[in-house]
């Protein structure tokens, strides 16, 4: 697993540490994986059934952040365990933002315990653009109190920025034929 790091001006509360990882990836589904540790005063957004929406990160979500080389675009997936999601095509940084097509909807689970929370997504690969990527794993942690950090691969500005290029350091192959 690839450990993220929060924003310095936004520390958790609680959680000691996040990691994330594809745990596989073939021709139907790309499957991901998020581990935080000190999960006790996690805020999980209330069961909302499966369907696209928007502003997931203003509680607890999970984002994947897929670019394909030196393409000024990339595709940026909301996964909530609200089982909400999104994902949006953007074209440049911030730019050009369209909700991309999916051929289904991912499949999100939250596993909490009283110190360990585990967040799993399963999302149809026919619906992602081609790989290899360069991927950025991110997430929005809200604790109790409304206090929230923020977990990217990198941080490089005053503020978390996830659309900043930098953060886009996890090599991803395509998946070998069957």
């Amino acid at each position: 697993m690839t450990e993220l790091a929060f924003h310095p001006a936004h520390p958790p509360l609680s959680v000691r540490s996040i990691e994330a990882r594809i745990i596989g990836f073939d021709a139907t589904w790309l499957r991901a994986r998020w581990k935080i540790l000190g999960a006790g005063q996690l805020v999980v957004p209330s069961f909302a059934g499966k369907g696209r929406a928007d502003d997931l990160w203003h509680t607890t979500c999970f984002e994947l952040f897929l670019k394909r080389g030196d393409e000024p675009g990339y595709t940026e997936l909301n996964l909530s365990p609200s089982e909400r999601w999104n994902v949006y095509d953007f074209t440049g940084r911030r730019e050009g933002r369209t909700e991309r097509p999916m051929p289904r909807e991912p499949d999100c689970a939250l596993r909490l315990g009283t110190d360990m929370a585990i967040f799993d997504a399963a999302i149809p690969a026919a619906g992602l653009p081609a790989a290899p990527w360069e991927c950025g794993f991110t997430a929005v942690i809200e604790e109790a109190g409304g206090h929230k950090s923020y977990w990217s691969l990198a941080h490089t500005g005053d503020a978390p920025d996830f659309h900043d290029p930098a953060c886009f350091v996890e090599k991803v192959a395509a998946p070998s034929a069957p």
